[in-house]
């Protein structure tokens, strides 16, 4: 493999968990990833799903405790998991606050200092992961589906709406559809790309489903005892947005599961279904 080091590597469901990492170039610094290789990927190329993952989490979360793998195998998905934010960047003051900074890129490109230099985690997931993974991996690089959680499933409706040829599928757990009216992506927004809220627009998922909408039907799983649900994820605006303008959106509410990922577990199946009919 080329420039990627390679941290460890498990046996799982007859393939294999790795987890990786590489100096990026869009980060300037190194970055952590995890992918999980399908049975599928030893004979031939394989479709790749990337997952992003939510505030404080890392590429290990959901590896360890999403159940996704034997869903993946079954269907012959690759799966990727890149880290949440760059890390280790020297910047001052990002460990202060657990929903900014470390552990909390948010997705975007930042604009402001200090945060420009190394938070640039919308172009990593957009496009430098996605060519060191077709470079390491055997993948069909037509075939991507992303998905998320939270923060995350923020990240996936903002990149998959816009970049519609890249990404074949989205879908999302609890995913913040409004950031620009809750306290969590104010906080980062403001923060990352400044007071201007016309830049915060293209990564906001409810602004994004007006301005240019998605060609396939958005699946969204949403627990109905999460406590975030009326304060930062907002799915009511997204559903709004969606009807007005004929958005296809199979939001389904799951009564009394939480924001965990017992709650990302129990619905994962039909999540891997999702993407793996889209990139068939």
């Amino acid at each position: 493999m080329t420039s990627l080091k390679v941290i460890s590597e498990y046996q799982c469901f007859g393939g294999k968990v790795g987890f990786y990492s590489h100096a990026s170039l869009t980060c300037n610094g190194e970055m952590r990833f995890a992918v999980y290789q399908p049975p599928q990927a030893s004979q031939k190329p394989v479709p790749v799903l990337y997952f992003l993952s939510g505030l404080t989490c890392t590429e290990e979360n959901f590896m360890v405790k999403a159940g996704a793998q034997r869903y993946a195998a079954e269907y012959g998905l690759m799966l990727v998991a890149p880290d949440t934010s760059p890390r280790n960047t020297g910047i001052a003051g990002e460990d202060d606050d657990w929903d900014f900074g470390t552990g909390a890129g948010f997705y975007v490109d930042a604009t402001t200092e200090p945060w420009k230099a190394h938070y640039q985690m919308y172009s990593y997931v957009v496009q430098e992961l996605p060519a060191l993974i077709h470079a390491n991996f055997p993948t069909q690089p037509e075939k991507q589906g992303i998905f998320g959680h939270s923060m995350g499933g923020h990240g996936a409706l903002v990149c998959a709406m816009r970049n519609p040829h890249l990404y074949k599928s989205v879908s999302a757990f609890a995913p913040i559809t409004a950031p620009m009216h809750c306290p969590w992506g104010e906080k980062a927004f403001s923060r990352y790309l400044g007071t201007n809220q016309e830049a915060w627009c293209s990564y906001d998922a409810s602004e994004l489903v007006k301005q240019v909408g998605y060609h396939s039907s958005i699946l969204i799983d949403q627990g109905t005892a999460d406590k975030f649900l009326t304060t930062q994820l907002l799915p009511d605006v997204f559903v709004q947005v969606c009807a007005e303008v004929k958005q296809p959106l199979n939001l389904r509410y799951q009564q009394d599961y939480d924001h965990s990922y017992y709650f990302i577990s129990s619905f994962i199946a039909d999540h891997i279904r999702h993407h793996a009919i889209a990139l068939g």
